[in-house]
This record gives structure tokens, sequence and C-alpha cells, in this order.
């Protein structure tokens, strides 16, 4: 799945459009590299988002195409 359209599904970022620009604004890191909204997301990345002053770290646990609100929260893991 696309690194976009995971931070949304995820509700990791809000909308799509928002995750796309943070990708490339360069505050999106998958395993360590700077990643592009294009990079394929796959269980057991670990995905970086810097959100101003504060960053978030999560470890990918699951991807599915879809996911009720509250069911969000089992894609990843904080870390």
């Amino acid at each position: 799945m696309r690194l976009d359209k995971f931070l949304k599904v995820s509700r990791l970022i809000k909308r799509r459009t928002v995750a796309n620009e943070a990708c490339d604004a360069g505050r999106v890191m998958v395993n360590g590299k700077a990643a592009k909204a294009s990079v394929n997301v796959k269980t057991g990345d670990v995905i970086e988002i810097e959100f101003g002053t504060r960053a978030v770290k999560v470890e990918v646990l699951d991807v599915q195409e879809t996911v009720k609100k509250d069911e969000a929260k089992e894609l990843y893991r904080y870390l």
C-alpha cells in the first residue's frame, strides 16, 4: 500500500493530500530514510512523522485497504 494512503487509513494524518504534502516536504521517514508518498508500506516498517516540534514514531502491524475508525489504531503501535 502507498505510504500516503496508509497514513490516511490508519488516521495518523487525516487527509491523503496532507499526507502527500508531508512526504513531499521530507517530514516522513520510513525505516530511517526520507520517503515519498508512493513508497510501498509493509508490515514491520517503522514510520517517523514530524509534526512541527513533535515527532511520532510507529511500527506498522497490519496493512488494510479500509478500516473502521475504532479499529484504525490496531494497524500500528507507537515506539
